[in-house]
C-alpha cells in the first residue's frame, strides 16, 4: 500500500508536467485539461439576453427542485421549455466553479465578464435566490477556484487552481490551506466530511483527513467526479464513458457513455439522478446513468477553455 503524503509531492508537478511514455490516452486528455486550469477572463464575448444563446463552454451544473442550472463561460442559465439555455439574473461572469449547497445556495468562482470593473478572480461568491444576484464572500481577487464542493457539515472545499492548492472554510469566509495538487475535479463524500476525491493525470486520489494529504492518484483515469449521496458516487472519463464508484473511491464499475462527446461537467443529484455536461449538450439521467435525455443544447467552445 501506498502512503499517503502532503505538501510538495508527486501530484505537485512544476508546468509542464512530468510524463512518461506508456501515459494512456486517458491521462493524457486529463493532462490537457489540467494546462487549462491556468485560464484568463478573456475568450468567447458575452451572449446578448433573452433565449437561445449560444455557449461556448459549461464549468459547472445544479439543481433546485426540478429546475436545472447550468454554469458557463458566459455566466448562469437555464434551459427554456425548448432546451434553449435562458440566462439567469444580469451578470455574464466566467464561473469557473460552482456548486449548489444542501440549503439551496449558490455558491461559484472564476472571473469577471469581460470589461468589468473588479479584480481578475472572483474568489467566492453567494447567491441565495437561485442565481438573480450575487455577494462577494471572501477572497476577491486573490483566488479563482476551478472546482468546488460541500461536506454534510456545511463545510466549503474549493480547489485553488491558480496555486495548485486544496483551499477549505467552515463558512465561506476564512480559510485553511491544505494539500498542494494537481486537479481537474474534486468531491467529497456526503457522509464522511474528511474524505475528498481529486482527479488527476494518474488516476483519482483520496483524503481520509479533509484533504490535508492525498494518497497518489491511481486506477481509473477520469476527468470529474460527483458525490451526491452515499450510494451515489460517479465519475466520467476524457472520452464520456460512465462508471459508478465503489469501496468510497477505490474501485470504478463502468455504467454507459454520455452521448454528446468530450465532457465538461459532472453533478450527481442522488442514487438515479444525474445531470452531465458534454461538447453539444446537458444530458440527465434517471435510472443511474444507464440512459440520458438532453435537457439544453449548448454549443462547443472553440477556444479549449
Amino acid at each position: 500500500m501506498k502512503k499517503p503524503f502532503s505538501g510538495l509531492s508527486a501530484l505537485t508537478l512544476p508546468l509542464p508536467l512530468r510524463r512518461t511514455p506508456t501515459l494512456t490516452a486517458a491521462a493524457t486528455a486529463v493532462t490537457m485539461a489540467l494546462a487549462l486550469t491556468a485560464c484568463s477572463s478573456s475568450g468567447d464575448p458575452a451572449p446578448e439576453g433573452g433565449s437561445g444563446a449560444a455557449l461556448s463552454h459549461i464549468h459547472g451544473l445544479g439543481v433546485r427542485g426540478e429546475t436545472l442550472y447550468v454554469a458557463t463561460h458566459q455566466g448562469l442559465h437555464t434551459p427554456d421549455a425548448d432546451g434553449r439555455p435562458t440566462p439567469v439574473g444580469d451578470r455574464r461572469d466566467d464561473f469557473m466553479g460552482f456548486t449548489v449547497t444542501a440549503g439551496g445556495a449558490f455558491l461559484a468562482s472564476g472571473h469577471p465578464a469581460p470589461g468589468g470593473d473588479g479584480p481578475a478572480d472572483l474568489g467566492l461568491i453567494a447567491s441565495t435566490d437561485s442565481g438573480r444576484t450575487w455577494q462577494e464572500k471572501s477572497l476577491a481577487g486573490k483566488v479563482d477556484f476551478h472546482a468546488l464542493d460541500t461536506a454534510a457539515d456545511s463545510t466549503v472545499y474549493g480547489y485553488d487552481s491558480t496555486n495548485g492548492l486544496l483551499r477549505v472554510s467552515a463558512d465561506g469566509v476564512t480559510w485553511g490551506d491544505r494539500a498542494t495538487l494537481r486537479a481537474v475535479d474534486i468531491a467529497v463524500s456526503p457522509t464522511a466530511p474528511g474524505t475528498v476525491l481529486a482527479t488527476t493525470e494518474t488516476g483519482v486520489a483520496r483524503s481520509t483527513d479533509g484533504g490535508r494529504s492525498f494518497a497518489p492518484g491511481a486506477g481509473r483515469v477520469l476527468a470529474h467526479v460527483s458525490w451526491g449521496a452515499p450510494d451515489a458516487l460517479f465519475g466520467i472519463d476524457p472520452n464520456g464513458v460512465l462508471f459508478r464508484g465503489t469501496g468510497g473511491g477505490t474501485g470504478w464499475t463502468r455504467v454507459s457513455t454520455v452521448p454528446g462527446g468530450g465532457p465538461q461537467a459532472l453533478t450527481v443529484v442522488d442514487a438515479r439522478r444525474l445531470l452531465v455536461a458534454t461538447q453539444d449538450g446537458v444530458y440527465e439521467s434517471r435510472n443511474a446513468g444507464l440512459t440520458f435525455d438532453r435537457r439544453m443544447v449548448v454549443k462547443s467552445g472553440n477556444d479549449g477553455h
